[in-house]
């Protein structure tokens, strides 16, 4: 089981920015970020390894990077909007299936929240 804790939520303006980290206690293969507001689905926003995937409704706006060295996936949120306020969790997954399916995904951090005002 992989320990993952993240970081970087708060509260901005409509227009602002945020960074997102999830720091892994050891080594995965695929990490993923979700978020999920009051009322709503969990939805998949970005996943990488190696290669960066991106839903459709932030990829011009979100970028996922991540440090090798540190085990940390960043999630670089700008021109926020309100409706990209919710909880931010990062989660890993072993090979196989698509980036965005979440039952795909074993091991959840506990979540940041993220609040955008307008």
């Amino acid at each position: 089981q992989v320990q993952l804790v993240e970081s970087g939520g708060g509260s901005v303006q409509a227009g602002g920015s945020l960074r997102l980290s999830c720091a892994a206690s050891k080594p995965i293969y695929f990490m993923g970020w979700f978020r999920q507001a009051p009322g709503k689905e969990r939805e998949a926003v970005a996943g990488m390894r190696g290669s960066t995937y991106c839903a459709d409704s932030v990829k011009v706006r979100f970028t996922i990077s991540q440090d090798n060295a540190k085990r940390t996936v960043y999630l670089q949120m700008n021109s926020l909007e309100p409706e990209d306020a919710a909880t931010y969790y990062c989660a890993t997954k072993p090979y196989g299936g698509w980036w965005n399916e979440v039952r795909r995904y074993n091991d959840w951090g506990q979540g940041t929240q993220v609040t955008v005002s307008s």
